[in-house]
């Protein structure tokens, strides 16, 4: 499996983007953009080649080709996907992608925002620019299914989810679809962390933005982040940010 290197750091260019219409003239094609990134969003079956590497294409799977590369494709009769076509000017915020992937869940949401970028090319093509750059991001942090990072990915939507709700290490587990001990191991592993100091720490940080930024009332702060004893939320806040409630508030 073939993997490259995107830099994030900047919106693309988005060049053009489309419904590809294909293996309706002929069950072969052969091409390149020379100077263009491509993003492929599939609804069919097929095969692509790519530096003689045969990748399977299935509904839902999405790929990303460099500039330059000639793709083969194969057809099995009248397929057709979402693409678009566009130039990466950023250099940082480098991630790491395969040239295919199966999006899972996130395919209708993908390709949401490709039909999004699709109708905004003509008159708004900023809007294009940042629908696509959103895909580029999904797609760069696609987990490959029960892998650690897909496990605790899950994990930490859960929690920013319900930070305001009870919160218990079991819950996040059912939520991530492994055992307690397997999430407390992989968590750890992956983020350097355990669980409930992650919880902790993010209830925290919840709760230093809205008493510096808004005018909310501590109880209901306090509340919004899954404290309601305001007891326990004065000592969480003198324990983890180094003073009360009020003083961080008048801090600002």
């Amino acid at each position: 499996m073939r993997h490259l290197t995107i830099a994030l750091s900047e919106p693309p260019v988005v060049a053009g983007a489309g419904v590809g219409v294909h293996g309706v003239v002929g069950l072969h094609d052969v091409f390149r953009l020379p100077d263009l990134w491509q993003l492929h969003l599939y609804g069919y079956a097929a095969e692509l080649v790519l530096d003689n590497t045969t990748y399977a294409i299935k509904p839902g799977h999405v790929s990303l080709i460099p500039p330059g590369a000639e793709v083969h494709y194969h057809y099995r009769g009248r397929s057709e996907h979402l693409y678009a076509h566009f130039r990466l000017p950023g250099e940082d915020e480098r991630r790491t992608v395969t040239v295919m992937r199966d999006a899972g869940d996130q395919a209708p949401v993908i390709g949401a925002a490709l039909r999004q970028a699709i109708a905004a090319v003509p008159g708004t093509p900023a809007r294009a620019s940042a629908e696509v750059w959103s895909v580029l991001w999904r797609v760069a942090s696609l987990p490959v299914v029960g892998s650690r990072p897909a496990v605790v990915a899950a994990a930490i939507e859960y929690i920013e989810a319900n930070l305001a709700a009870p919160l218990t290490v079991p819950d996040v587990a059912r939520a991530a679809g492994v055992s307690h001990n397997h999430l407390t191991r992989l968590f750890r592993a992956q983020s350097g962390d355990t669980v409930v100091a992650y919880i902790r720490r993010r209830r925290l940080s919840r709760a230093l933005h809205l008493l510096r930024e808004s005018t909310l009332a501590i109880p209901a702060i306090a509340a919004a982040v899954g404290i309601a004893d305001l007891q326990a939320f004065n000592k969480a806040c003198r324990r983890e940010l180094g003073a009360s409630p009020r003083v961080l508030r008048a801090r600002r």
